[in-house]
């Protein structure tokens, strides 16, 4: 007897040891109840696209009060990552194909078009026989290929390079130093990129419209799926959808090719000779040194002697009055003008309520900012009386631009304003501030004391 316990217990470890060595990755449906929920994002983190993506998935997760592992990855390794069960869902911007019996979708919350993007230095096809495995790429996996090989049933001849392992960022940015003439992209992977590479122009549609959508296994939890049916039924409804595309993509194509060169070198032969000046009225106020770039850039164009016909002058464009609330005696010295309109900023958002969180705090203020808090205070009673939501500014701004129209303005304390002024240079703004984002390097070269709070300089 007691050697076959003795047996059983060799069995039992060696069992267990069995169990060990095997592949644990796969998770079970229904372990997002106990535990986390493991979603499959885009590999890249920068970019429109993926940061969107991220957040809804936060958002989720915040709605069924589960911890969320994120787990990045290229668009081609998808499907048979959500088919071994690695992950509950996909959040990457899939193609719905309701043919495909590989993947469960759901539901759609956004519509993109495809399309193709060539190098406008070059020769534009004009037609699908004009594109050949030498002239067009698409990513392997993307909803791009999709549409391609959707195509390809109606034009035979049709042929492109599947591309693995990249971004469609990278994709865009061999078209745009000539490497490839053309690649097959969405309209918000060009709508992000078109900033950085001026010369990238869309031929023509792929095919119909993309409808974006979630993945699942195809034998996903029924209850998950209908948790994510009512997630995504109540921010259509409360506007949450909305407001995070507005977010997200809301200042795409804002900027003309013109404009966005134009900042581009002055970003590379102005800027670095104003940055330290930056980053140390960062420190000081306790705002994005990326920020008050932007906002310089939009106000003067980083000019320190510019002035305005009412008197606003330098790099801030600040008014004798806010250089008086500042303590600000010579508004042409580059260095306290700069300062000061880091410190004005912050107080502004500090006379902000606190419930209003980023990134609308800083669109809000940047309005305010520009027109001043009377009228934005305006514009967010508008929002209200419309039923909308005054501490988002997707919706804000659509009143802000209101306010130069008697039957509106004439409903409001503080009357008339050029607010489509400020709707311009808040949407500018983010632009500009995406892209100091991507093409400055994050790290500061110096440390000052953080100076707070601010408020009182406005009284």
């Amino acid at each position: 007897m007691r050697y076959l316990i003795r047996c059983l217990q060799i069995a039992s470890l060696f069992f267990g040891l069995l169990l060990s060595g095997c592949d644990t990755s796969h998770i079970t449906p229904a372990a997002w109840t106990t535990g986390k929920l493991v979603v499959i994002v885009p590999e890249t983190v920068q970019g429109a696209e993926a940061e969107f993506e991220r957040e809804l998935a936060h958002l989720l997760t915040d709605a069924l009060h589960t911890q969320l592992e994120l787990m990045p990855m290229q668009q081609e390794s998808i499907q048979a990552s959500l088919q071994a069960h690695q992950a509950h869902l996909a959040a990457a911007s899939l193609r719905n194909e309701s043919n495909s019996n590989l993947i469960h979708f759901g539901p759609v919350y956004q519509i993109v078009r495809e399309q193709i993007v060539c190098n406008a230095s070059k020769p534009l096809p004009k037609s699908w026989a004009d594109l050949t495995i030498s002239n067009l790429a698409a990513l392997a996996g993307s909803s791009q290929e999709v549409a391609l090989k959707e195509a390809q049933k109606n034009s035979p001849t049709l042929q492109w390079q599947t591309r693995h392992k990249l971004t469609a960022e990278a994709l865009l940015t061999e078209v745009s130093e000539g490497k490839l003439d053309c690649a097959a992209v969405n309209e918000r992977q060009l709508a992000d990129a078109s900033n950085y590479h001026t010369n990238l122009t869309a031929v023509f549609d792929i095919a119909p419209p993309s409808k974006l959508a979630w993945g699942f296994p195809s034998d996903a939890d029924p209850e998950l799926l209908k948790q994510v049916d009512k997630f995504f039924a109540r921010i259509r409804k409360d506007g949450t959808l909305n407001r995070l595309l507005d977010r997200y993509y809301g200042h795409n194509n804002r900027l003309t090719k013109i404009d966005a060169a134009a900042f581009i070198t002055a970003a590379n032969n102005v800027l670095p000779h104003y940055r330290e000046m930056f980053e140390e009225a960062a420190s000081i106020s306790g705002e994005d040194w990326h920020l008050l770039a932007a906002l310089a850039y939009q106000e003067s164009q980083w000019d320190p002697f510019a002035t305005s016909f009412t008197n606003v002058r330098g790099m801030m464009m600040l008014t004798e009055e806010t250089a008086d609330r500042m303590q600000l005696s010579n508004r042409l010295d580059a260095r306290e003008n700069i300062i000061a309109g880091a410190k004005y900023l912050s107080v502004i958002k500090e006379s902000i309520p606190d419930r209003i969180q980023e990134p609308d705090r800083t669109w809000l203020a940047l309005a305010a900012y520009n027109q001043g808090l009377g009228h934005l205070e305006d514009a967010r009673v508008l929002t209200s009386r419309a039923k909308q939501n005054p501490d988002s500014w997707a919706d804000v701004k659509k009143w802000m631009a209101q306010l130069n129209q008697p039957e509106v303005y004439d409903t409001v304390k503080h009357g008339y304003a050029r607010g489509g002024e400020a709707v311009i240079l808040v949407e500018n703004i983010r632009n500009y501030h995406d892209m100091l984002k991507r093409i400055e390097p994050e790290e500061t070269t110096i440390s000052y004391k953080l100076i707070k709070p601010l408020r009182g300089l406005l009284h």
